[in-house]
């Protein structure tokens, strides 16, 4: 079985873009005509730019070969044109086309990939939700930013989660993030951010974890100063409090809060995480 075809699907997401202004889609197709599909994500380019980029390393380094040979098409993917180095263009390309992989191999097999990978341990997981607004208008990010950082509407939307069953939700109380950060809080952000989890707490209870899902938006001391505010409410996490590509100042956040530092979805490979690891810089990885 070999790797034979590829089409690519660019979907355009409607209005608030929740999950990005678009989607990127493979599928890949085997010359005994099996079908795997994966998603492209996360890679800063217009989709005709990216649909080029996955039609290159297609036409170089995927066709023609077994798609159960997952671990030589990254290593060569990986290693082309003198890189070995975590780049999140080429990760996100070949993220796709890695999935397609599995789903073929899954198919061939008749069997769900979770089998393939261990099989199931658990009957269900728990999962989280983002405080999002009620009724999110098409401007989208001002009522996003409201339902993080108002002190009113944040508890509201906290509890009508509570209701639907979700037991952690997740709000950055000092939105918005910029080109431009790390930043050090204001004063007023400060007391507004401890204030947004004081009442969230409160209107949750103890059924709820908290989940502050910051996004590399402070200076370290900054952070350091936001968790020492925010820890008599028990967040189970801080997320990314400062640039996730810093791993030594994240560390230094770590050491000086009990809240523990969570972090990964901007990191790229298993390269990424040594440093991380190496300065104790998370408790809970989010790859």
């Amino acid at each position: 079985m070999k790797i034979a075809d590829l089409k690519i699907y660019s979907v355009r997401n409607v209005t608030p873009n929740r999950g990005g202004p678009y989607f990127i889609f493979v599928k890949l197709t085997t010359d005994n005509n099996i079908d795997g599909f994966g998603e492209i994500y996360g890679v800063q380019f217009r989709p005709k730019v990216v649909e080029k980029m996955v039609e290159d390393i297609f036409e170089r380094y995927i066709i023609g070969r077994d798609p159960f040979d997952t671990e030589t098409i990254g290593r060569i993917v990986y290693s082309s044109n003198y890189g070995q180095h975590p780049d999140l263009s080429v990760g996100g390309v070949l993220s796709g086309l890695d999935m397609a992989c599995w789903d073929i191999i899954g198919k061939s097999l008749n069997k769900p990939i979770y089998k393939l990978l261990g099989g199931k341990v658990h009957e269900k997981l728990r999962s989280y939700t983002y405080l999002y607004p009620a009724n999110l208008h098409p401007e989208g990010i001002d009522s996003i930013v409201e339902a993080f950082g108002d002190a009113e509407i944040a508890p509201q939307r906290a509890s009508a989660y509570l209701e639907e069953g979700f037991t952690a939700v997740k709000f950055d109380p000092v939105m918005p993030m910029s080109a431009f950060d790390p930043r050090q809080l204001s004063l007023e952000a400060l007391d507004n951010a401890e204030l947004v989890t004081k009442n969230i707490r409160e209107a949750v209870g103890s059924k709820c974890d908290l989940l502050i899902g910051t996004h590399g938006q402070m200076t370290t001391s900054s952070a350091i100063r936001l968790a020492k505010r925010l820890e008599q409410y028990d967040p189970l996490w801080f997320e990314e409090p400062v640039p996730p590509e810093n791993k030594y100042e994240m560390g230094r956040v770590a050491k000086f809060t009990t809240i523990p530092v969570a972090t990964g979805e901007r990191l790229n490979t298993k390269y990424d995480f040594v440093d991380l690891f190496a300065n104790q810089a998370a408790a809970i990885i989010q790859p």
